[in-house]
């Protein structure tokens, strides 16, 4: 439990609401992220992380965090590939429950108090039995579980900031209203955005900090998503926010709490990176370090040293690093995805200083199988993990039962078949198999309004098709509507735009960095019928060639119907020119209605080709 609250430290919680924390924050510098220095192409590799920071020995209180991020409302435990973590199965909500009931039991036991907080993406690109209902189970086991502070996510944004704002606060939604019949009270943890900020107010739209007691001691937290926010969701949405810098939003607080005598912090942000490997670690492990690259290195090097802990997030990777800030060491972690980790942090703060004086951390797999004795997971006969009731909570599994049976009725719904396994891997050229069959889907929902072409963003592609039998009960290569909503689960639009033959080369262009404003690298999947080359080592705005449609030349001033979900036809993902379009018409029903006609139109669906676009160097 927190220690009781004092009033004073009340107000500093809630500084993002009155006046005075635009007189606060007026007063301090600001530290621009540009002037850290660059970081090297990969960190060296770490042992598991144990820092000692060399304060005078004296009386310390220890105390101990949990966190997890990007759980995506993983509700039941993850199946086909994703259902292990480095061979060990895991996942589901009613096992995260118990792990960290079993953690939180432990460090009583050691004399240390806990807090469990997270790293964003709680929510969004859920599968349905979140989805269905807005995401309000996810948020109700959220509290279920005993989450006591997030940061947002990019995620937290996919139905707008309005949609956020309900989950926090609670209440029924405004055109389904509670659907599950028992009203809905919101997030009993908080939500943290520090660097989202209302374009009016010049204020953040929820809480940008957070303090908590252990054993009298205060420990600052600021929450904050990656500044590219803006660019990887519907604009529509988040049209009256801008995302602040990174760095430069977690000092400005950061300075705060250390006016208020708050110097043992954290920063939750929705950001990360990732080990990669290599000969010699082929499979890094969940509490490893190993060639560590991605943006939080620089993101950590310019913050303020009193962020002895950055829990992170987005890349949906496990590590556990010891990474500089600006003027010493930060623990860095990330449990991974969908609930199958959970990062144990233990630390101890020195009472007279107030400051971190030693911090451990380390990824805990949530283990849900049975072993089998011999150093392996028991499987069924179609080669699925079996589930261990040992370790389910009840409560937990209670609440998601709920939502689970409401549901099923949809969810088991054949809606079509597959020839076998679609996934959405892509090949050197860009394309991907399954990102072939969404094109061609989309193209085929709206063909009869004139379509000729459609376009899909990768990162809309959520999971891939797994032929097997699954939880579901069909035949194999059959496909239910659950499944295909959890391959395609952001309920988007479909629209179609006319473009100029000349636009559409733009188009493509900007599917590369460089080229109007993008500042990364997206391929977009093409439908059947439309073809080009691209070729990396051309200059930007010259690397595509040979666009085709059905083999003949795309021409620049002719005009072309295109067909997208409206993330894209917004500007989403960087596509500012897929915006440009004119005479926007609206398809009835969502992008999964395109998806699931398309499955359940006739003869089962084969992997698309993966041959529509060409790489030349």
């Amino acid at each position: 439990m927190d220690h009781p609250r004092r009033n004073g430290w009340a107000v500093l919680r809630h500084l993002a609401a009155p006046a005075l924390a635009v007189a606060v924050v007026a007063t301090l510098p600001m530290t621009r992220a540009g002037q850290a220095q660059a970081a090297p192409e990969f960190a060296p590799g770490l042992a598991p992380v144990s820092v000692n920071y060399g304060l005078p020995s004296g009386q310390t209180v220890k105390g101990q965090f949990l966190s997890y991020n990007d759980f995506h409302g993983a509700i039941d435990p993850p199946s086909g590939s994703s259902a292990a973590v480095n061979g060990v199965p895991a996942g589901g909500v009613e096992y995260l429950a118990t792990y960290l009931k079993k953690l939180r039991a432990e460090a009583t036991g050691e004399g240390r108090q806990t807090l469990t907080v997270g790293a964003g993406d709680l929510i969004g690109a859920t599968p349905l039995v979140s989805a269905a209902f807005h995401d309000e189970p996810t948020i109700e086991l959220m509290n279920e579980v005993g989450l006591q502070i997030s940061s947002v996510g990019n995620h937290e944004f996919d139905e707008g900031v309005a949609e956020l704002i309900r989950l926090q606060r609670g209440g029924c939604h405004p055109t389904d209203g509670c659907q599950d019949g028992d009203g809905f009270g919101g997030a009993k943890f908080t939500y943290l955005a520090a660097n989202t900020i209302n374009k009016k107010t010049g204020l953040p739209i929820l809480p940008p900090i957070d303090i908590r007691f252990v054993n009298g001691v205060p420990v600052g937290f600021v929450g904050l998503t990656l500044e590219g926010t803006a660019g990887i969701v519907n604009p529509a949405g988040i049209k009256d926010v801008r995302f602040a810098n990174e760095v430069e939003t977690a000092n400005k607080w950061s300075n705060i709490l250390k006016l208020f005598g708050v110097k043992a912090q954290v920063l939750l942000v929705h950001q990360g990176g990732q080990q990669n490997v290599s000969d010699t670690v082929p499979v890094p492990g969940v509490s490893d370090c190993n060639n560590f690259s991605g943006p939080i290195i620089d993101i950590v090097k310019g913050l303020n040293p009193e962020f002895g802990v950055v829990v992170s997030g987005h890349t949906h990777r496990f590590y556990s690093c010891t990474l500089p800030n600006s003027k010493g060491t930060s623990v860095v972690t990330s449990a991974g995805t969908v609930g199958q980790l959970i990062t144990d942090i233990d630390y101890s703060i020195d009472r007279r200083t107030g400051k971190f004086a030693q911090i451990t951390a380390k990824n805990v797999v949530v283990q849900n199988g049975v072993p089998d004795g011999n150093g392996g997971w028991l499987k069924d006969a179609s080669g699925v993990f079996l589930k261990d009731p040992a370790t389910v909570d009840a409560k937990a599994k209670k609440v998601a039962d709920k939502y689970r049976t409401a549901v099923a009725p949809i969810a088991n719904k054949v809606v079509g078949s597959i020839t076998g396994d679609i996934v959405r891997t892509t090949a050197p050229n860009g394309e991907s198999p399954l990102g072939d069959v969404i094109a061609d889907a989309q193209l085929a929902y709206t063909s009869a309004g004139g379509a000729q072409i459609a376009f899909m963003n990768p990162g809309g592609i959520r999971a891939d098709f797994d032929a097997e039998f699954s939880a579901g009960g069909e035949s194999n290569g059959q496909v239910t509507y659950g499944e295909a909503f959890t391959v395609q689960p952001f309920n988007n639009l479909v629209v179609t735009q006319s473009f100029t033959g000349a636009q559409i080369k733009d188009v493509l262009e900007q599917q590369f960095a460089g080229f109007g404003g993008q500042t990364t690298q997206r391929i977009l999947q093409v439908s059947g019928g439309l073809t080009y080359s691209w070729n990396s080592t051309a200059a930007a705005g010259s690397k595509v060639s040979a666009i085709a449609l059905n083999a003949t030349p795309i021409d620049p001033a002719a005009t072309y119907q295109v067909t997208t979900n409206d993330f894209l036809a917004n500007g989403g993902d960087g596509f500012t020119n897929l915006a440009l379009g004119t005479g926007r018409t609206t398809a009835p029903g969502f992008d999964i209605d395109a998806l699931v006609a398309y499955l359940g139109a006739g003869t089962p669906i084969a992997p698309g080709p993966a041959n529509r676009i060409t790489k030349l160097g």
